[in-house]
């Protein structure tokens, strides 16, 4: 159900459509003149989030991501197609020593500056709305 929404998106590529979260850049780090990730720093803000836990780590983000689009693609209380913003963040989770990834992650999408007052509610009870503060993020 999700492959109009894809289509559509894909279809209509354009980089104007998505909005580039705000951040302030820590660090890059390149080989050989290609990127290989940045650490940025985001301010305060609302995300929408979902945790996930299937048996395979890939499994867990593509699942995520597909209810991420459904919120995004207007099963929320708006009703509206919220918009794209970039990166959609993935969070490994790590057991209390934080020596081993756990099989669970938690996939996030940053609420458009003009919804971060007031977010529309997922129809989807497994997506919060959540407020982090200020956060280190590594992008790719």
């Amino acid at each position: 159900d999700m492959a109009e929404p894809i289509q559509q998106l894909t279809r209509n590529n354009n980089p104007q459509e998505r909005q580039t979260i705000p951040f302030t850049l820590i660090q890059r780090k390149e080989k050989l003149g290609d990127l290989l990730y940045e650490k940025r720093q985001y301010g305060k803000a609302k995300w929408a989030c979902i945790k996930m836990k299937e048996k395979q780590y890939e499994q867990s983000i593509c699942l995520g991501f597909m209810k991420l689009m459904r919120y995004i693609c207007e099963q929320n209380s708006s009703g509206l197609y919220l918009g794209i913003t970039v990166p959609i963040v993935t969070i490994v989770h790590t057991n209390e020593a934080q020596s081993q990834m756990t099989q669970s992650v938690t996939v996030a999408y940053y609420l458009p500056e003009v919804l971060q007052d007031e977010p529309p509610h997922p129809f989807d009870s497994d997506i919060i709305i959540e407020e982090w503060p200020s956060t280190i993020v590594y992008s790719r």
